[in-house]
């Protein structure tokens, strides 16, 4: 097909999707949901018969979509307001990942007839709280959450998708070099999230001096700024 023609199927799912969201609140269902439902409604086993298979242009388009999703989040979450229940949001974000994870583990080797290792992989991959359908219930139910849970819940599912992706990447490597240990994935997995942690705090500190002190010609341009900032930091 041509560009142009993939453009207008593109945005007519999107028009679809995002008219459809008008029935989400009656039903009280997530509107990520109905956007699902569109995407395989549209796809090769549904009425669309759309035909798509190119996983690496998939995986490139979630993280890109994924760095913007956590960037709103962050722009979302007040750090006085956060503060309180920061403590207990770290230790939902790396210990409620991993304790996730062996629980999907101990599930898919007794009851799927998994290895250890695919386990592991297949609870890694589901551990952590998916942060557009956590935006989504909140926005949607603002006025029955409990305004600290409501910051908690907010504050973990944007911290906790590092830990996941971390440990997916660990464990794939573990799976592809058995030789390399539990121990190698184990070291892994404390340098990436140190190092990653440093490296965001100090990005994130220089991205908003440098927008703070920038004089541009145009507003507009602030904007563009900061989203270049954001595929900058999580690039980096």
């Amino acid at each position: 097909m041509t560009i142009e023609q993939n453009m207008l199927i593109a945005a007519m799912l999107l028009i679809v999707s995002v008219l459809a969201t008008r029935i989400s609140g009656r039903l009280g269902v997530p509107a990520l949901v109905l956007f699902l439902v569109v995407g395989m409604a549209a796809g090769s086993e549904g009425p669309g018969g759309i035909y798509f298979d190119d996983a690496k242009l998939t995986q490139q388009v979630g993280t890109v979509a994924l760095a913007y999703i956590l960037f709103s989040g962050g722009l979302d979450t007040r750090l006085k307001r956060a503060r309180p229940v920061m403590a207990r949001g770290v230790v939902l974000a790396t210990a409620g990942v991993v304790l996730t994870m062996l629980l999907m583990a101990v599930f898919a080797v007794y009851v799927l007839q998994f290895s250890w290792q695919q386990g592991l992989l297949l609870g890694a991959v589901v551990s952590s709280t998916d942060a557009a359908a956590v935006f989504a219930v909140l926005s949607t139910n603002s006025g029955d959450v409990d305004p600290e849970i409501r910051t908690l819940v907010e504050f973990e599912r944007g911290s906790n998708d590092p830990m996941a992706a971390v440990l997916t990447l660990g464990l794939v490597q573990w799976i592809m070099q058995p030789e390399s240990g539990l121990v190698q994935m184990l070291l892994f997995l404390v340098r990436s999230m140190v190092f990653g942690a440093l490296l965001g705090v100090v990005l994130g500190y220089v991205g908003a001096w440098l927008i703070d002190h920038v004089r541009l010609q145009s507003e507009g341009l602030y904007a563009v700024l900061s989203l270049s900032l954001v595929m900058a930091i999580y690039g980096g």
